[in-house]
């Protein structure tokens, strides 16, 4: 950083990413409330009675199904504006938003697709600004400090060229918040959507940070809220109010002394370029309630596809871990988790098959279950020193042993 420059982080949201890109799709559906959800098909062949030489833009509006009359255990991923309107929200239950928006039209889920258009807009980005954080398929933050216009006017003469050459590049529009920090620059983001260009400089706290509800702050989660509420603090400002000894004696050292922080703007995390994923994970929602002994060849078949799906991921990027957990989802929604660390790394279909039915062991398997997940994690590079270091003889041994004992497990 040279010293003239003020450090300028932007946080960039793609608009209603999934719903605009199938209005790219379907342009006859701009301007109506349309919800992204249920299965994952790539082809919805209720709406795809085309005429000869016809296009997907010309299939007639009363063609698509309505949510009305929806009936299944999907979520919605995503809505257009006019939607959001009514109340209807990402990861509510389809049946739910049916109540509040029944004229809304209901599209399915095409991931394929908004991978495709996530790396176009991306690669946007880094052909004007290379310093770019990746925070998944709709989200980046973008160092402009040193970037030719990231000053000027605090960064919005660079935020506007970044919009309009990814609209040129895919049709799409996203919103930027410029700001000191991460931190800061992530809420910035949020304040005028769609299209917006949202500055915020150092001196902007008091006046446009504080007055916010506390749950603005990413990381403050709503368990947290909640306790801080009963606490007597909504506002951002007022937990800043709140003395350092005080957030840590009620919360804990690290959470309080960084509710501190976060309270008055600070945050000095880099933008980092390449990140190593933490885990990798592999999850599904059930049509129907399953349960463990009346449903068990079916659970079977779903939880070793789930095993094999999340190898194949390690596989093809190159990584292997060793802590190997599962994830359930119980019909009156509450979540039970179990994980356990293996003596060496791994990405075989096999082994985290049978660990993962280890873990299955350690949970209540007699309600009917609404989602399975499993997960690997401590992830290293597979071609690492660390990776190809060989089990202890004897505890490798025994591990084996016990997988052969439990390859037959609950399910």
């Amino acid at each position: 950083m040279t010293a003239a420059s003020i450090r300028r982080i932007a946080h960039l949201d793609m608009d209603a990413f999934y719903a605009s890109v199938e209005l790219l799709r379907y342009p006859q559906l701009r301007g109506l409330p349309v919800v992204i959800g249920g299965g994952r098909r790539k082809v919805d062949e209720a709406i795809r009675n085309l005429p000869a030489g016809g296009t997907l833009a010309d299939i007639p509006v009363e063609a698509f199904p309505l949510l009305k009359d929806y009936a299944g255990r999907g979520v919605i991923t995503t809505a257009t504006y006019p939607a959001r309107q009514f109340g209807v929200g990402s990861a509510m239950g389809l049946m739910k938003a049916a109540k509040l928006c029944p004229q809304a039209l209901i599209l399915p889920v095409d991931f394929d697709e908004y991978r495709k258009y996530s790396r176009r807009f991306k690669q946007v980005i880094t052909e004007i600004t290379p310093v770019m954080e990746d925070r998944g398929v709709d989200e980046v933050y973008i160092d402009f400090t040193e970037v030719p216009g990231g000053q000027r006017e605090g960064g919005r003469v660079l935020a506007r060229l970044i919009q309009r050459s990814i609209l040129e590049a895919t049709g799409l529009t996203c919103s930027i918040g410029i700001a000191p920090n991460k931190l800061l620059a992530k809420m910035a983001s949020e304040f005028d959507k769609p299209k917006g260009i949202s500055v915020v400089f150092e001196s902007d706290l008091q006046t446009r940070i504080w007055p916010l509800p506390c749950r603005k702050v990413n990381g403050i989660g709503p368990k947290a809220d909640e306790k801080l509420q009963r606490l007597g603090i909504r506002t951002i400002g007022e937990l800043a109010a709140r003395e350092r000894d005080w957030l840590v004696q009620n919360f804990g050292k690290a959470t309080g002394a960084w509710m501190h922080e976060v309270a008055w703007g600070r945050d000095d995390r880099p933008v980092v370029t390449e990140s190593e994923p933490v885990s990798m994970s592999r999850e599904t929602t059930f049509d129907r309630d399953l349960q463990a002994v009346r449903d068990r060849a079916e659970l079977g078949a779903i939880f070793t596809h789930l095993c094999e799906k999340v190898a194949e991921d390690l596989q093809r990027k190159g990584y292997v871990g060793k802590t190997i957990g599962i994830k359930l989802r119980y019909d009156d929604f509450k979540i039970a988790t179990r994980d356990q660390t293996i003596e060496s790394f791994t990405a075989d279909a096999k082994t985290i098959r049978q660990t993962a039915g280890r873990c299955l062991k350690r949970v209540p398997l007699e309600r009917p279950l609404r989602l399975l997940g499993v997960r690997v994690g401590a992830l290293v590079r597979a071609d690492s020193a660390e990776a190809s270091q060989p089990a202890p003889a004897a505890t490798a041994r025994s591990r084996a042993a016990e997988g052969l004992a439990t390859t037959a497990s609950l399910f």
